[in-house]
């Protein structure tokens, strides 16, 4: 007997923290298998689908589509592709964003196939390549890629932050994060990189894809195309298949 839980994973959570959370408070079900279907990266959050009770079936939920909320941090790069992350390079805001904004969402669009983060929990060569990663080993090994499908992606605004502000909601973000993800050495790194008296862009958008699809990655490519860095400064799953975030 199989039952599907519609959780929140909150930010800072791992899928597996969210699970015992949700068990700590309902004694029902202390001794019920779960696993979660769509893994959330700590610094995302939003609709969470977890199988309890019987989950061999588990393979059936994990292709729907889902959708997200996302925000873009302009000028910046992590090796996380988000804010959890060391930071690899540093360059100006994109130049006459709003003009380059639909030829660069049009190439999003159609896009078909994504590489596989580096940080990411895809198993090459018998390991996550997160942990290639950490071990400095990432070059040592063929990151595959994944067919990918955007069925739909817009721009919703652009703000204009003191990096201060920014600076602000990064530490605090990170101290929500418990175990081992290098939270010292990346909170360092900002506080070095980050500059009170400047600005930054950060620009929301929302976008309907194909199970699998890293919207980290996503925002990554878009700093490409634009001729600068950029990594996902935020990141909401609103729905999977169906089924919407109340």
């Amino acid at each position: 007997m199989s039952e599907i839980l519609k959780l929140y994973k909150r930010l800072g959570e791992t899928p597996l923290e969210c699970i015992e959370r949700f068990k700590a408070g309902r004694p029902e079900y202390e001794n019920t298998p779960m696993t979660y279907l769509g893994r959330l990266d700590p610094m995302a959050e939003g609709l969470l689908f977890v199988l309890a009770g019987d989950t061999r079936n588990k393979d059936e939920y994990l292709e729907w589509d889902k959708a997200y909320e996302f925000e873009v941090l302009w000028g910046f790069e992590t090796d996380t592709y988000d804010t959890l992350g060391l930071i690899t390079a540093t360059g100006r805001m994109p130049l006459d964003l709003e003009k380059k904004m639909p030829k660069m969402l049009k190439v999003i669009a159609n896009k078909k196939t994504q590489v596989y983060p580096a940080y990411s929990s895809r198993t090459v060569g018998g390991k996550p390549l997160h942990a290639w990663a950490r071990e400095g080993k990432i070059d040592e090994v063929d990151i595959p890629t994944r067919q990918i499908k955007i069925f739909n992606i817009e721009h919703i605004r652009t703000r204009m932050l003191k990096q201060s502000e920014i600076l602000e909601e990064i530490l605090k973000n990170i101290d929500l994060v418990k175990g081992d993800f290098r939270q010292e050495e990346i909170a360092s790194l900002w506080k070095r990189m980050l500059k009170p008296g400047e600005l930054a862009l950060i620009s929301k958008f929302k976008a309907d894809v194909s199970s699998g699809t890293y919207i980290r990655s996503l925002a990554h490519e878009m700093g490409k195309l634009l001729d600068t860095h950029a990594l996902a400064y935020s990141i909401k799953r609103t729905r999977v298949g169906e089924h919407k975030l109340q």
